[in-house]
C-alpha cells in the first residue's frame, strides 16, 4: 500500500529539524510543575502542548508560506493548500502530566491529501521513527544509531502481540469488539499511544487497534507503518483520510489485518 512517490530532501530535513527543536521546547517542562487545563472534550492540555504547536506552525509559515497547517491546539491554517503539515505536539498528554516517558510528538507532511512523510518522536526516551513514502522507514535509538524498520511476519491473531488504548476510552459497542481481540491475541497490552505504532514498524508489536483518533493523531502514523511494510486503515479496511471516523487498525501483514477486521466486523 506504500505510495511510490518520492519526497524532496528539503522537506524531510525540515521535518527532522522541527522534531529536534520541538524536543527543546517540550523536555524542559517534563516532570515539572505546570498548569493543566481541561479542554471541552475533558482531555488535558498544557502550556507545553501549545508551545510546541506554536513553534511548528511558526516555522512552517516562515519556511513554506504557501503550505497549510493542521494541529490539535489551534485553528487550522490554509487547510485547502496542496501541501499540508499536521502536528500533534504532545501525543499522550496524560502520560506527560503524570511523568510517564511514553509520550511523543507527531509530524506529518501531506500533498493533496496523501501523507508523504510521517515522524514519531519520543523526546523523553530519545527514540524516533521516520517514514518516507517510497523510501522506507528508519528508527533512531538513544545513541543516535539509525536502522531500517521492518514489520513482523505474524499472520494470525493467536500469535499476535496486540496493543490498544485504555479500555475505558471505547464506546460500549467498540469496547465489546476490543475485548474480543484481547481474548483472541497472544500478548494483549494497554497504552502506548503513538509509541505502539513505532514498535509495530520495528517488528516488536504485530497489531494496534484504537478508536476516537483525530487526523493529527493518525496522519503521521501512516508513512511510518506503511513504509515499514505494514498496513494501517480504518475499521472498514479503507484508507485513512481527513474525514475518517477515528477508528484505526494497524497490522504487520495482510493476513493479520484481514483476521482482525473480520473479528471486529463479526463481534
Amino acid at each position: 500500500m506504500t505510495d511510490t512517490r518520492t519526497v524532496p530532501n528539503g522537506t524531510v530535513e525540515f521535518t527532522r529539524y522541527l522534531a529536534d527543536q520541538a524536543r527543546l521546547v517540550s523536555l524542559p517542562g517534563f516532570r515539572k510543575e505546570i498548569e493543566i487545563i481541561e479542554k471541552n472534550d475533558q482531555s488535558p492540555v498544557t502550556e507545553i502542548d501549545r508551545s510546541v504547536e506554536a513553534f511548528v506552525r511558526d516555522m512552517v509559515s516562515k519556511t513554506y508560506p504557501s503550505h497549510g497547517v493542521l494541529g490539535e491546539e489551534f485553528p487550522s491554517l490554509n487547510l485547502d493548500a496542496d501541501d499540508l503539515w499536521v502536528v500533534d505536539p504532545i501525543d499522550g498528554t496524560r502520560s506527560f502530566i503524570t511523568g510517564w516517558p511514553i509520550w511523543g510528538t507527531l509530524l506529518a507532511k501531506l500533498h493533496k491529501g496523501l501523507p508523504e512523510i510521517g515522524l514519531i518522536d519520543m523526546p523523553a526516551i530519545r527514540e524516533r521513527w521516520l517514514g518516507i513514502c517510497g523510501k522506507g522507514c528508519t528508527f533512531v535509538d538513544q545513541s543516535g544509531l539509525e536502522q531500517d524498520c521492518h514489520v513482523s511476519t505474524c499472520e494470525t491473531l493467536a500469535k499476535a502481540r496486540f496493543y490498544t488504548t485504555n479500555i475505558l476510552y471505547f464506546e460500549a459497542e467498540d469496547r465489546q469488539k476490543i475485548e474480543a481481540l484481547l481474548q483472541a491475541t497472544a500478548v494483549p497490552r494497554f497504552g502506548g499511544d503513538c509509541y505502539s505504532y513505532g514498535l509495530l514498524a520495528s517488528g516488536h508489536v504485530d497489531l494496534v487497534v484504537e478508536s476516537q483518533l483525530e487526523p493529527y493523531d493518525y496522519f503521521a502514523l501512516i508513512p511510518v507503518v506503511e513504509s515499514a511494510g505494514g498496513i494501517i486503515t480504518d475499521w472498514a479496511g479503507d484508507r485513512l483520510h481527513q474525514g475518517s471516523d477515528g477508528r484505526v487498525i494497524a497490522a504487520a501483514t495482510p493476513q493479520l489485518h484481514r483476521a482482525a477486521l473480520e473479528l471486529l466486523r463479526d463481534t
